[in-house]
């Protein structure tokens, strides 16, 4: 489990293809002098295990289905990426449960700055807009946010100058891509309704 609260914006080292999958080397000394073969690390949002490090990076690697299904099959060399290692159990939950499994992918359909302030709204499949309300929680690229507007294929969230800017949010762009995960305890209210409806 994770809480969405970022703690490093590191850097994508290398991309090596292993069969359907990829090894995803990732630039990041805090991150891998406290982490061990074995961990659980959100990468985007997107949890994944670390299978080697050294003094300055760490290596994961992610497979077909995970590339498919999340923005990591488009990232490339170079690129940022959000990183938060795995909560345990009695730390502090700053942000929401998050679980690092994918829903879904959204696109930045308008980004509306004002001053070092920024609104985003990101266009989503409609299923998942079921599982959001206003003021509930949602996961945009591992970033635990409030929502503001919920709309039939749409949603919209308020970005502080410091989310911009220890984030890889401060870098979309309109029709750029981002991993979505809705809030675990909306899934199971949704489960549960639908449930009902099919008895």
């Amino acid at each position: 489990m994770f809480t969405g609260l970022v703690e490093s914006l590191a850097t994508v080292r290398a991309l090596v293809s292993q069969g359907p999958g990829v090894r995803l080397e990732i630039i990041d000394a805090l991150t891998a002098a406290r982490s061990a073969v074995g961990d659980s690390i959100a990468i985007n949002g997107c949890c994944l295990t670390v299978v080697s490090l050294d003094d300055e990076s760490l290596a994961f690697e992610a497979g077909e289905e995970t590339l498919q299904r999340t923005t990591l099959g488009k990232v490339g060399v170079g690129d940022r990426v959000n990183l938060e290692t795995s909560l345990c159990l009695g730390d502090e939950l700053g942000g929401h449960l998050v679980t690092g499994h994918i829903d879904g992918v959204g696109t930045v359909e308008e980004r509306i700055d004002d001053a070092e302030w920024s609104k985003f709204w990101f266009h989503v499949p409609g299923d998942l807009t079921r599982q959001m309300a206003s003021k509930g929680s949602v996961a945009v690229d591992g970033v635990s946010l409030t929502l503001v507007d919920v709309e039939r294929n749409r949603f919209s969230v308020a970005l502080i100058p410091h989310t911009l800017k220890v984030t890889t949010l401060g870098l979309k762009q309109e029709g750029d891509s981002v991993n979505l995960e809705t809030d675990v305890l909306a899934k199971y209210v949704a489960r549960q309704l639908a449930w009902q409806s099919e008895k």
